[in-house]
């Protein structure tokens, strides 16, 4: 589809004219739906401060309920809650009357969505609630529906006209909902000082998981890695440092106290052999090592490793403690393991352009 059929549906096209008006019929959806949103952020209801106050102050779980397309939303809200530092689960209202109401305890809060705010099926389950007793957020559309007049807080959403062509499916009024939800849950979060640790702590897996991961998820251990003292030589450095399988390309060196000085690539090694420099093999590694390396801690995020390593070019990211002891060692090889997105290679050196998305340039070892 063209940018033009894009923004302006059946104009500059050569779609046929039954593509026309679909795309017509498409945008006007999503037109009613956004402006149904606008709308909301430009009055939203006052009594937000008053749901927020009681989310933040309930010791237990928020039990989202909700029937229908309303349940869907309330689904999808509980899960938002639960991965922005909420405790939440979601309350089927027609399981509930038959031995699910026992999720509910004291300490929770129930948060109910019924556009209508009539739905049988919720008012039949609203009185046990409140006999538990447990405060009731609702999200409806009038404060003096009968859901409403037996919430605790209700958060109106007023009169809103479904984007469906014969008004009737759930369109505009769901959308709103989730949107109101949603500010809900991350305000909220934001008033718990909920930080990326957290963020990382609920979402350990897929692509959040990764540009959330630690060097210390990645990195190789210390006892994978390649230590050396750099009072010694090249040559006792390479022979003390051999480790089985496979290895990372460089050798980090460390004064008496433990503490790394220096690091020693293999490449390194390869230049003193092209500039046919064999004695240098039997002096001290220390003249040789490139000196106060580049390191990152255990808690450096991978994206930003990854950016050191792209940007200075380096293929060996030592990681240190905060004394300065190494911990271990984030290789290129690593870091590509670890990459979501495809890198190209070449025969002889990984040819990637820096800055463009889901690549690493860096120089081979």
């Amino acid at each position: 589809m063209s940018a033009e059929a894009q923004s302006q549906p059946g104009e500059g096209t050569d779609a046929p004219a039954g593509h026309i008006e679909q795309l017509r019929m498409a945008s006007e959806v999503l037109s009613a739906e956004a402006a149904a949103i606008k709308e909301l952020a430009r009055n939203i209801p006052a009594s937000f401060p008053s749901a927020l106050e009681l989310l933040q102050r309930t010791a237990g779980n928020v039990i989202v309920t909700g029937m229908g397309k309303a349940g869907l939303i309330g689904q999808k809200l509980a899960a938002t809650l639960s991965s922005t530092g909420t405790a939440s689960h979601f309350l089927h209202p027609s399981e509930a009357v038959h031995g699910d109401l026992g999720r509910v305890q004291q300490g929770d809060i129930v948060l109910a969505l019924s556009y209508s705010g009539e739905t049988e099926e919720i008012l039949r389950v609203i009185p046990t609630i409140r006999n538990i007793p447990v405060p009731i957020i609702s999200i409806t559309s009038r404060a003096g529906s009968s859901l409403g007049l037996q919430s605790s807080v209700t958060l109106p959403l007023g009169d809103l006209e479904e984007a469906c062509p014969l008004g009737l499916a759930p369109t505009t009024t769901t959308a709103a909902m989730l949107a109101l939800g949603d500010a809900l849950a991350l305000v909220l979060s934001q008033m718990k000082g909920f930080c990326q640790d957290d963020f990382a702590r609920c979402h350990p897996a897929g692509n959040l998981g990764r540009r959330l991961a630690r060097v210390s998820d990645v990195m190789r251990p210390l006892d994978q890695c390649r230590v050396a003292l750099e009072s010694h030589t090249v040559r006792q450095v390479f022979v003390a440092a051999s480790l089985p399988g496979r290895r990372t390309g460089a050798i980090m060196l460390v004064d008496n106290e433990g503490r790394l000085t220096g690091i020693f690539t293999d490449s390194d090694l390869a230049k003193l052999l092209e500039q046919k420099q064999e004695n240098s093999l039997d002096s001290h590694v220390a003249e040789v090592m490139t000196r106060e390396p580049i390191t990152v801690d255990l808690d450096t995020l991978m994206e930003e490793a990854i950016e050191i390593l792209a940007t200075r070019r380096i293929s060996e990211l030592p990681v240190i403690d905060s004394s300065g002891q190494p911990r271990g060692m984030l290789d290129i090889t690593d870091a590509i393991e670890w990459y979501p997105r495809p890198v190209s290679r070449s025969t002889k050196t990984t040819s990637i352009q820096a800055g463009a998305p889901g690549t690493i340039p860096f120089r081979s070892s």
